[in-house]
């Protein structure tokens, strides 16, 4: 891309991800709760989908600043993930994903997960690209992203 392209702003609602998966015995340990690799992994893809809506190209994971657990989920119980883009950099983005545990018999939800991705976008070559800058429609936005450039130039200061 030239210089003289410029990219698009897009809001955090444009890269929003919902997904939804239902928790079987193979998803669970010894204790019948999901495995932290299970849900690690639908965190990635979750995330993934979210940077690339943003990027509107193919990204790849960089780096998981943050990713704590708080709550199990049993089989036979559903797991909501929903994500999206808190900052985007030049050729980098920031996606939060939160996961929450579900009894689909009482509509009960509780705190599972929170995660914070860093994902580059990536061109027919293979090469970071620069991505559509975030629109930051409101205080929420705006927080979350002053949050995020906070984490980078830590992550950045660190190398």
């Amino acid at each position: 891309m030239s210089v003289s392209e410029k990219l698009a702003e897009k809001p955090a609602s444009a890269s929003v991800c919902v997904m939804t998966e239902f928790v079987l015995p193979s998803h669970t340990n010894a204790f019948g709760t999901i495995f932290g690799g299970t849900v690690m992994s639908w965190v990635d893809l979750c995330a993934a989908i979210a940077a690339q809506r943003h990027a509107g190209r193919s990204v790849v994971t960089a780096f998981v600043d943050d990713l704590k657990f708080e709550g199990s989920v049993r089989t036979g119980e559903v797991v909501r993930l929903e994500g999206r883009v808190t900052a985007a950099f030049r050729s980098s983005m920031e996606v939060e994903v939160v996961v929450r545990g579900e009894d689909a018999s009482t509509g009960r939800t509780w705190p599972c997960v929170r995660a914070l991705l860093t994902f580059v976008a990536l061109d027919a070559e293979g090469k970071p690209t620069p991505v559509p800058q975030l629109t930051l429609v409101d205080d929420g936005d705006r927080a979350r992203h002053r949050a995020a450039e906070e984490r980078r130039a830590r992550r950045l200061a660190g190398r």
